[in-house]
């Protein structure tokens, strides 16, 4: 795919031409003084400051709720609408506010116990309920747009749309279409006007597009209600109407990342990171702020394939950590604003205060919830730690698994598979994660699965899950036998991030890491025998995974046995409630680890 990346160093200056004197007397030539003012003097101009964040996940407050302190991490970076609002301020103040707009990406009311809290505990869409923090947040700060993105689907549409509802500007969303008619299912685009100094209107279109994986990662709540066509197709739609309506200047919000790969195998024909193809594919476009991928991308440029134009691309990192700033320097020519130049940058929230004005509107949502998470549900007999959990069979997984299995074999009783064996999958989500021994609160449970997933069960093979098993330990670095490890540069090969790293409860196994991938499953083992590849399990996985979230083979096109509605996350939760108790014992064991010839690494 022929990107044109390059760093760009500094805005392009306008300055005078260098004309070539002629004559002894130094005259400038007649056509000289032509091409000057061709060049621009005298020309009316006018600067516009575009501002963009994405992947806000319910982070208002520089704070973490599964820790319950300050939001900290290894690069110091800050989060949340209350820092976004300080810089927000400063870019106005300096720009003049009505020469910025401000819109966002979206993943906007999912990811934190305070966004959860008012989805779940005290749902928006209760009699009465209550306006979402985010709406609140983003209404305050004066948010012009924002794009739908797909974790927006994670409650259902009745929450997403009571959330539409509650904001002061739209949700855009020209690629999610009604099932039935095809048609939007929201607004596709909003035109802003934007007054100039010379009396004329800059008319700036921006342009919504969502994630196509909607259609899997959240096929409960929308199948049969809305489709999610692919991004280029619809902005090829799109981009010509909005030019047709008068736009000058032409902006895609996208929630899809812009490396052109896709997380979900071959599930769907659509690309899930497609925000530099449809730069690449469709003309017209001026910017893209890109959302979904959680990368920092200040800027990137990609030339559009039909006309040759630079199309200036920026991602500002997730949860409120960055703020983009695209600035456009506009001439009026030809009867209507020009964009000369456009380049684009983040700002770091960590260099600023949360505003108190923020603060202070939220606050009592902010205690509620914190008053909530540190709720005592049980206790624990050991203190069991994620931190080693990417590299070593630790309790805490085998916690995860322990409830996955035992739900499962409770839901399949009685049914025509409750002979068969239940294996789990569970992930590392946070290296952080940890449940102290003794009292336990609802935070440090929630802490071990951050995510909306919720649970299914699979009906697979013993060679399907030696496959699965395969293909999952790519996540490792190969080290040859002798060499050092170090575990901080073991993990993580191939970009892999630990929640695509899956370990399997219920078998046993090595991972020999000196081997390449593909050929590091070592001893494969069920109940002490070597692994029958015909014998049928029943797998407890996440409705992630199961959709085909992270491109593991087989199990996205597995029997589906059985489906939960609820979170992972509250499944854990109301199993240490009924329990009272976590006896680490009962489910502790050391089924997996790494090895290198037969030798442990650990």
């Amino acid at each position: 795919m022929p990107l044109n990346r390059r760093n760009f160093l500094g805005r392009t200056a306008v300055t005078g031409a260098g004309v070539a004197l002629a004559g002894a007397a130094g005259a400038v030539p007649a056509e000289a003084r032509t091409a000057d003012q061709e060049r621009g003097r005298g020309k009316k101009r006018y600067s516009l400051t575009v501002m963009g964040t994405t992947d806000l996940h319910g982070n208002v407050f520089n704070w973490d709720y599964f820790t319950d302190a300050e939001f900290d991490d290894k690069a110091h970076n800050d989060v949340g609408l209350a820092k976004i609002s300080t810089l927000v301020g400063q870019v106005r103040a300096e720009k003049g506010r009505r020469n910025t707009l401000l819109i966002d990406a979206g993943d906007t009311i999912q990811g934190t116990q305070l966004s959860y809290y008012y989805a779940r505990v005290d749902p928006i869409t209760g009699p009465g309920g209550p306006v979402h923090p985010m709406a609140q947040a983003m209404n305050a700060i004066g948010y012009d747009a924002a794009a739908l993105g797909n974790h927006e689907f994670n409650y259902g549409i009745p929450t997403l749309r009571k959330f539409e509802e509650q904001c002061d500007f739209p949700l855009l969303g020209a690629n999610a279409l009604d099932a039935k008619t095809m048609r939007p299912a929201f607004r596709p685009y909003v035109m802003k006007r934007v007054c100039t100094p010379h009396g004329r209107d800059v008319r700036v279109a921006v342009l919504g597009l969502t994630n196509p994986g909607i259609a899997i990662w959240d096929k409960a709540n929308v199948q049969g209600k809305m489709v999610f066509p692919g991004l280029e197709e619809q902005a090829a739609k799109w981009v010509p109407k909005l030019r047709s309506m008068g736009a000058d200047l032409v902006i895609v919000a996208a929630h899809s990342g812009s490396s052109g790969t896709s997380s979900y195998g071959d599930q769907l024909p659509y690309v899930e990171n497609a925000a530099a193809l449809v730069a690449e594919q469709v003309p017209g476009i001026d910017a893209i702020l890109v959302g979904h991928a959680h990368t920092e991308i200040p800027e990137y440029r990609v030339a559009n394939k039909e006309t040759g134009k630079q199309v200036v691309l920026s991602e500002p990192l997730k949860w409120g950590q960055r703020l983009t700033l695209f600035d456009f320097d506009l001439v009026w020519e030809r009867g209507g604003w020009q964009v000369e130049s456009v380049s684009a940058k983040v700002l770091n929230s960590n260099t600023v205060a949360e505003d108190a004005r923020i603060t202070g509107l939220l606050r009592d949502e902010h205690r509620k919830v914190v008053a909530y998470v540190n709720q005592v549900i049980g206790s624990s007999s050991a203190a069991m730690s994620a931190a080693e959990a990417p590299y070593k069979d630790t309790p805490i997984i085998d916690f995860i698994n322990h409830v996955q299995a035992e739900t499962v074999r409770g839901a399949l009783a009685g049914s025509a598979y409750a002979s068969l064996p239940v294996l789990s999958q569970a992930s590392c989500f946070s290296r952080t994660a940890a449940v102290p021994a003794g009292k336990v609160t609802i935070r440090e449970v929630a802490g071990l699965y951050p995510f909306e997933n919720t649970l299914e069960a699979r009906l697979m093979t013993g060679a399907q899950l030696r496959e699965y098993l395969e293909f999952s330990v790519r996540y490792y670095a190969q080290t040859a036998v002798g060499a050092p490890v170090d575990p901080s540069k073991l993990t993580n090969a191939e970009g892999v991030p630990d929640y695509n790293y899956d370990v399997v409860s219920g078998l046993s196994y090595e991972v020999d890491i000196a081997r390449a991938p593909g050929s590091r499953i070592v001893g494969l083992s069920f109940a002490g025998k070597p692994l029958d590849d015909s014998a049928e399990f029943v797998l407890a996985v996440n409705n992630y995974r199961a959709s085909g979230g992270g491109g593991f083979p087989h199990v996205a096109r597995a029997k589906q046995l059985w489906a939960n509605s609820e979170e992972i996350r509250n499944t854990i939760i109301g199993w240490v409630k009924a329990k009272g108790s976590i006896d680490v014992g009962a489910f502790a064991s050391v089924d997996w680890k790494l090895t290198r010839d037969g030798v442990p690494v650990f």
